[in-house]
């Protein structure tokens, strides 16, 4: 058999079929080859093994892990095979704080932002569209140990739609609620980067861009879209504390903030209500702080929960279920200092310490995260607030600035309108 090369340049044959002394043989599967298929298996099948053992993956990183693919999806299953694997591989989390600490301890640098789009899915469109941008971080590490959120900085900088669409979808949501005869209260809750800014790094990516767009923010939001602020109220909080009502470590309000929350949506409902509150603190609280995770770390805040006395001298407060992503009626006792009209409130992460003193001074109060509206177009939310005589929505700074609030999704907006108008208040 003749093993020169042909004119057309193509092998009459494949190349481990050569003699060994040819120049062109190759082995059908060479070491290198071996041993890349050797690391494949291991990297798909040692999840597997795991799990039949008994070890069970960490979700250390602020999100929820990524599923099995199905085989349904086609070539998607293949390509989601990886995403998959790497998430549920035995000893990530601690192999991560290991690289974390070998960066700061070598190289004197945080271990650089990973890829945490879940599931490892495409590049959103706003992204592939400005290549020359670098990742986002998703921690900012700031002054004397304090922690920030990273999609403080990239929902500004990197917003989906702009803010005048924004502030339109939010506008139509309002008119939409008050052609039915109801009243709407929109409460904005401010970023931990916008209320104590002080820690924040003389010098970080994206800074330029995120002042620029907070400016702007905070000067449309109240007037054109009629929110309630609640930045300098929560900035006073904290100084009479001596210590921000947001922690060092953690992106939400500790109890103070849903305190400062709860006072002014009741206000907005009935102006006045609130003057005979009396506030106390009750015992101390621990939990584990939501930032650090994300660098593949731990830590603690601390904080207070409070007994409300809506008359001066009867508690109200008490403690409540966390999970709202169903309706969640609310119902304080009808002492004088509660609001007694019916209110339903959309709400997300920031609401949830609020809940203890929501249900100690709402009468009659029905509250549902917001997260998952736009699965049925609104219609659940619309049929829970058309039970209501308010309809109260809050909604944290960094989601309005991204542009990327499903609540304010056309189709969600005209769902919740149309269940309103089909039950209009006389």
């Amino acid at each position: 058999m003749s093993t020169t090369r042909p004119k057309t340049g193509v092998l009459p044959v494949h190349e481990s079929w050569l003699p060994q002394e040819h120049a062109l043989y190759r082995p059908r599967h060479g070491e290198r080859q071996i041993a890349a298929r050797l690391c494949a298996a291991v990297f798909f099948v040692l999840p597997l093994l795991s799990l039949g053992l008994g070890a069970q993956p960490a979700e250390f990183e602020n999100r929820k892990l990524a599923e099995f693919p199905s085989p349904a999806d086609g070539w998607g299953f293949f390509t989601g095979l990886s995403g998959w694997a790497s998430d549920h591989l035995p000893f990530r989390d601690q192999a991560v704080r290991v690289a974390d600490g070998v960066s700061r301890g070598v190289f004197g640098e945080p271990l650089p932002p990973a890829d945490h789009r879940q599931g490892g899915g495409p590049i959103p469109d706003q992204q592939r569209a400005q290549p020359e941008l670098p990742a986002m971080p998703q921690v900012i590490e700031g002054k004397d140990g304090w922690l920030y959120l990273g999609d403080d900085v990239l929902s500004r900088c990197r917003p989906k739609q702009d803010l005048d669409a924004t502030i339109a979808a939010l506008r139509a949501l309002r008119e939409g609620v008050e052609a039915s005869g109801r009243q709407f209260v929109l409460i904005i809750a401010p970023d931990k980067s916008t209320v104590v800014p002080e820690h924040l790094p003389d010098e970080f990516y994206g800074r330029d861009c995120a002042l620029e767009a907070t400016d702007k923010f905070w000067r449309r939001i109240g007037h054109d879209a009629g929110a309630v602020d609640l930045r300098e109220e929560l900035r006073r909080r904290g100084a009479d504390l001596g210590t921000p009502v947001y922690p060092p470590l953690d992106g939400h309000w500790n109890d103070e903030g849903a305190l400062v929350m709860t006072r002014n949506l009741a206000e907005a409902v009935r102006p006045g209500i609130s003057r005979t509150w009396v506030t106390e603190p009750t015992k101390p609280w621990a939990t584990s702080a939501d930032i650090p995770p994300l660098m593949g770390r731990t830590g603690v805040i601390e904080g207070n929960l409070y007994e409300v006395k809506p008359d001066g001298s009867t508690g109200t407060a008490r403690d409540v279920p966390f999970g709202f992503v169903k309706p969640l009626p609310l119902a304080s006792p009808a002492v004088p200092g509660t609001v007694d009209k019916r209110v339903g409130l959309l709400g997300d992460s920031f609401t949830i310490r609020a809940l203890r003193y929501l249900g100690g001074t709402f009468q009659n109060l029905t509250v549902l995260h917001y997260g998952k509206v736009n699965e049925d177009a609104g219609r659940e939310a619309g049929e829970m607030l058309a039970d209501h005589e308010v309809v109260a929505v809050e909604i944290v700074e960094r989601t309005l600035q991204s542009g990327n609030c499903v609540l304010l999704d056309p189709a969600v907006v005209d769902g919740i309108t149309k269940a309103l108008a089909a039950r209009p208040l006389r």
